[in-house]
């Protein structure tokens, strides 16, 4: 039986990191795909946990060789999904989440169009700009960019399939359980999980 890929998306400062951390924590069977990015590690960030974090020139040669799944510039630097590794997971039945952009859901739903998307929202653009200012590490220049961007990017809500408004942050983790349990129980993968069991269900 194949895994499920789910794609969480959120506009920066949203608390889609948080959120995909408490799922992570509560439900082991969940692994994280680790995306290459070029930008810079933030404090308390590791190299191959977070991110592979790589210069510009290492990035465009892994894209140029076709190693990536997507890519894309956001807020001036390059992110991207290694392919192979995301697609043998997958394969060996491994529930794999991504964080990634709306411009690389699009991307990544175009080979796996069974992912399952869950957009993040916040509880306002007002939030939100309290969110990214407390986090003391942006300049005014990149948190203006940022909220613009994120006026943007919400408005591609209605390409996903569940949407969760981090309003409270347990709440919201329980939601992202709940959307990783609701998949597991879809027919197909039921039926895959308990072949047995349907075909004689089935039977005349």
């Amino acid at each position: 039986m194949s895994g499920t890929l789910f794609i969480v998306t959120a506009p920066s400062g949203a608390g889609k990191t948080t959120l995909v951390r408490g799922l992570l924590a509560r439900d082991p069977k969940v692994q994280l795909s680790i995306s290459y990015t070029t930008r810079e590690p933030r404090p308390g960030e590791q190299n191959g946990r977070e991110y592979h974090f790589v210069d510009v020139d290492r990035f465009c040669s892994l894209r140029d060789r076709g190693e990536f799944l997507e890519w894309a510039e956001v807020h001036g630097n390059y992110y991207a999904t290694s392919r192979t590794w995301l697609q043998e997971q997958i394969a060996a039945g491994r529930d794999t989440l991504l964080e990634i952009d709306w411009q690389g859901a699009q991307q990544v739903r175009k080979v796996f169009p069974d992912a399952v998307g869950v957009f993040i929202l916040p509880p306002s653009l007002q939030e939100l700009e309290v969110r990214l200012r407390g986090r003391g590490t942006d300049s005014e220049a990149v948190i203006a960019r940022r909220l613009l961007a994120a006026r943007g990017e919400m408005r591609h809500v209605g390409e996903f399939d569940y949407v969760i408004i981090n309003n409270e942050l347990q709440t919201a983790v329980d939601d992202l359980v709940a959307v990783v349990r609701a998949a597991r129980l879809r027919y197909a993968k039921q039926h895959a999980r308990h072949l047995q069991y349907f075909d004689f269900l089935e039977q005349d």
